[in-house]
């Protein structure tokens, strides 16, 4: 038994598949980069090495910001500084910002009954204090914090024969509010940042290359968890990769623009249900001239970005995922998740991420675009059958010559492969 064992895991690994006991040894970002597909085995492919990404797909961006010296500028902006700070700190400022403050004025109550003497005289009768019953730096700090919250226990008093407890009552007040508006306004726009409204807004873990309308597209799906909608939701891509200018000048992460809808309007969504957002590979598209090969050989990101307002606030709520090149998918189309129930639509968040592999040539748009002009029958380009990526050499054989293939090839050796798109008449 062992043997059996042994000889079906080197057959396995001659053929190209990964056994399941070398899958669950692997490590868990190679583990997920494996795609499942409706054959019995998975199809293991060379594993690129990995790319530090620009976007995470949780959108933080992985920039940080060092050798700063100007620090000042932070200072220039405080009310920005402070909503942007963490939350910890946030806390730690709120409460220290707060203490300071009582603990400034309560000293200044202290010395001005120092100075009139209060602090000596206030058990002598017909002593008139600046402030009836403080006699200590405790109690000048608990009259300071009634004050600036208006508690008012009345046993601490400012009397009238005190000016300069008057002027110091007056500048308390005035501060105290400019604090608390600072304070509570930070607090509160930290609390509906709609930061969070974008936890619900889901991208697809993987993009996807096929045809539409003899078309190749790039595709992605987007959707909203939430029955409150984003209201003039908008949606666009960036292409993140080096580049070489003709002068020999290397721009390190240079951003160029998919266009995924502008010209068109495709860009605004009407984000009610899931939806495929979908870039036409044409002549402006930085993908025109990739193929298959060619696409596999490329290091690049994709950043997505969705933008609209939310609802319930109005306020902009902006979402971020990315793509790496090794989660592009060549051939492969989304799961529907819109079914029709009775009286209402149901959207199936199951299948969100659920991809199937489907007939697709392996050239680039450029050179299927020259040959639609050529010939409308999409059968005469190369598919990416898992039996035609094995076996075809030629970008542009013939459906023939692949039925005489397929006519000597055993059944049980397509091992549930697509297959090919029948020849229009």
């Amino acid at each position: 038994m062992a043997g059996d064992s042994r000889v079906h895991m080197d057959h396995d690994m001659e053929i190209g598949v990964t056994p399941r006991e070398q899958v669950k040894k692997l490590p868990k970002h190679l583990r997920e980069s494996q795609i499942p597909t409706d054959r019995t085995h998975l199809i293991s492919d060379p594993v690129k090495k990995p790319r530090q990404r620009y976007v995470q797909k949780d959108g933080k961006c992985n920039v940080h910001h060092g050798n700063v010296k100007e620090t000042y500028r932070y200072l220039s902006d405080l009310f920005t500084t402070l909503v942007d700070l963490r939350w910890r700190l946030s806390f730690f400022i709120f409460t220290l910002v707060y203490v300071v403050n009582w603990l400034f004025f309560g000293f200044l109550w202290w010395l001005i009954a120092l100075i009139r003497g209060d602090l000596l005289h206030s058990d002598e009768e017909g002593w008139t204090p600046c402030v009836e019953n403080l006699n200590s730096f405790v109690s000048a700090f608990l009259f300071s914090i009634e004050t600036e919250t208006t508690i008012g226990y009345g046993y601490r008093v400012i009397t009238e024969k005190c000016p300069e407890g008057i002027i110091l009552l007056m500048v308390q007040a005035i501060l105290g509010s400019i604090v608390n508006a600072m304070m509570v306004g930070c607090m509160f726009v930290k609390i509906s940042q709609p930061k969070n409204r974008a936890e619900t807004l889901m991208f697809s873990h993987n993009a996807v290359i096929s045809v539409r309308d003899n078309k190749m597209c790039l595709m992605f799906r987007v959707g909203d968890l939430r029955n409150s909608h984003i209201v003039e939701a908008s949606i666009r891509a960036k292409l993140i990769r080096s580049q070489q200018t003709k002068e020999g000048e290397f721009i390190p992460l240079n951003q160029t623009d998919i266009n995924i809808g502008f010209d068109t309007g495709d860009d605004r969504l009407f984000l009610v249900s899931p939806l495929i957002i979908s870039h036409e590979i044409n002549e402006k598209s930085p993908f025109w001239e990739m193929s298959r090969a060619q696409m596999e050989k490329e290091e690049f990101e994709i950043v997505v970005i969705l933008e609209g307002m939310v609802e319930a606030t109005g306020m902009t709520c902006q979402a971020r995922s990315s793509y790496l090149d090794s989660e592009v998918l060549w051939g492969f189309r989304f799961t529907p998740v819109l079914s029709l129930e009775k009286g209402f639509y149901e959207v199936d968040y199951n299948n969100f991420h659920d991809i199937y592999e489907t007939n697709t040539p392996t050239c680039s748009a450029k050179e299927l675009s020259a040959r639609l002009k050529e010939s409308p029958l999409l059968p005469h380009l190369p598919l990416l059958s898992p039996d035609l990526r094995a076996h075809t050499t030629d970008p542009f054989q013939t459906t023939e010559d692949q039925a005489k293939h397929d006519a000597d090839t055993p059944p049980e050796t397509n091992n549930g492969s697509a297959n090919r798109l029948e020849e229009n008449p």
